[in-house]
């Protein structure tokens, strides 16, 4: 099994319930969510593809991990769409260090491989999650750009286990405008539902991720490619 990497970098976990924690994170490429306010946009342009994207046998994705990242370190696979992707060589190969692998995913396809935990991230306005990894899921990340993300994302979630965290994130433009009407209903949603919590991408208030020299640094609006749009 070869699979597509976008990037590869070592920071730190920004969101949720593993919030500050170690992480080598894997990237895969491909996705066919298309969001358009995506922050790893390149990974899923259908005219564009990134000339840094390569493929590697888990093995090889493991000797990376290994010389990239201490022990202790949690090694994150995301996208993309990393669900896309039978992952079961490269979670036993990172098992096989003894590292703990989260996935961060859509949920539009079946779990393959062991698996430590895993975030969803539904997308109302295309594939909902299946049922079997709702009832798999250990988070859930709402991204919150227009206020209706929030019903339509809580709409998807039947089987969700009881002791699963939901979180409400405001996708990244929608934190920064001053009027606050997206923070704002975030925090009057879990006012109303206190098992919900507020989220925020605190890497980027870091800029953690810039400090590993394998990151993708650059700003890629609308799936890859200023010039080609969506």
């Amino acid at each position: 099994m070869k699979y597509p990497v976008y990037e590869r970098f070592y920071t730190w976990q920004g969101e949720g319930v593993h919030l500050g924690r170690a992480a080598y994170f894997i990237r895969l490429y491909g996705c066919p969510q298309k969001c358009f306010w995506c922050d790893s946009a390149g990974t899923w342009h259908p005219e564009y593809r990134p000339p840094q994207v390569g493929l590697y046998s888990g093995q090889e994705l493991a000797e990376f991990v290994q010389q990239e990242s201490p022990e202790g370190a949690i090694v994150v696979i995301t996208g993309g769409e990393p669900i896309l992707f039978d992952l079961s060589e490269l979670t036993n190969e990172l098992h096989q260090l003894g590292r703990k692998v989260h996935l961060e995913t859509s949920g539009i396809a079946p779990l393959r491989g062991n698996l430590d935990w895993i975030t969803l991230s539904p997308k109302p306005f295309g594939m909902p999650p299946l049922k079997e990894v709702v009832k798999q899921t250990h988070e859930v990340k709402i991204i919150v750009h227009d206020l209706s993300d929030i019903d339509a994302g809580l709409k998807v979630l039947e089987g969700l286990p009881e002791e699963a965290v939901i979180w409400l994130h405001p996708e990244w433009s929608r934190a920064r405008e001053k009027d606050m009407t997206v923070l704002n209903a975030i925090t009057e949603a879990v006012k109303a539902n206190p098992r919900l919590r507020a989220g925020y991408q605190m890497h980027k208030a870091y800029r953690a991720d810039d400090l590993d020299p394998h990151s993708d640094k650059r700003q890629i609006p609308l799936g890859g490619d200023p010039q080609l749009g969506v």
